[in-house]
């Protein structure tokens, strides 16, 4: 049997024929292109998610340490979807103290948060440990991916992880990872510095507290002085970086291995 494919324009023109009026189709041509192409965009996972498995399948027949966990929903289908190769588990093993992870928002043809849990080798190089697609990001997504993480790594627990200021995955760590010590990401912090301070004065008086290599009674005194210079003891932005201070400034970082890493730009 020959299927014939009949194009949206004919065959809208088909119902604006067959009910006489173009009013009683009840929608344009235009409302008809713009509909497809939605379902063009919100459908490909459904329709590549066997594609996938099969591919990750192919994938474990080659590589026997290969870890790929799924998730479905009551229609039976695919949610979020981890993975990551044995090379991954073995260079996790290796350099696995220091883990950093965000997701790239919605850029992929899926329409989803593509997550990457990545580090950084001897060489200073980044290394991808694992990756994942989700379908959002809320508190039982993030704790499904991280216990499939960790779970891929035999348990092996990070010792300090960067992350942005998202607080979803800040309370998921302190659940899934309680003995790893998470930082913020110094290049967000100074972005929000950008836009709040507007001075390249402050900006500097700024950095010199958060980067300088110090001890805590120094960045205090430092935090102290930009305060009395510029007249930010008001500043209700500074004061909840202020409260936060012990997640991003060097001083609060001495005692611990982070591989040169202060940044989660590294995954780009």
């Amino acid at each position: 049997m020959t299927r014939v494919s009949i194009r949206p324009c004919h065959a809208y023109e088909y119902m604006v024929e067959q009910s006489e009026e173009y009013r009683r189709v009840g929608f344009t041509v235009k409302d008809l292109y713009n509909k497809i192409d939605q379902q063009r965009r919100t459908t490909p996972f459904e329709s590549d998610s066997e594609c996938a498995l099969l591919y990750m399948n192919a994938l474990a027949v080659k590589d026997l340490h290969f870890f790929c966990r799924f998730t479905t929903d009551s229609e039976d289908r695919m949610v979020d979807m981890f993975w990551r190769n044995g090379h991954s588990f073995v260079d996790y093993q290796c350099y696995g103290d220091v883990l950093t992870f965000n997701s790239t928002y919605k850029t992929n043809v899926y329409n989803r948060p593509l997550f990457l849990f990545v580090g950084t080798n001897n060489h200073r190089g980044s290394i991808v440990f694992g990756a994942a697609l989700l379908s959002d990001e809320t508190v039982e997504t993030y704790t499904w991916l991280l216990s499939k993480f960790l779970d891929s790594m035999n348990g092996k627990m990070p010792k300090a992880i960067i992350i942005d200021g998202d607080e979803v995955m800040r309370n998921v760590i302190r659940t899934v990872m309680p003995e790893a010590r998470h930082r913020l990401c110094i290049w967000h912090i100074g972005q929000n510095a950008n836009s709040h301070l507007k001075s390249v004065e402050k900006l500097k008086a700024f950095n010199r507290c958060i980067r300088k290599y110090q001890t805590v009674e120094q960045f205090d005194r430092l935090w102290q002085d930009m305060l009395d210079e510029f007249d930010l003891h008001n500043n209700d932005w500074i004061n909840n970086v202020y409260e936060k201070r012990d997640k991003f400034s060097q001083a609060f970082f001495r005692d611990i291995f982070m591989a040169g890493m202060r940044s989660t730009q590294i995954k780009e």
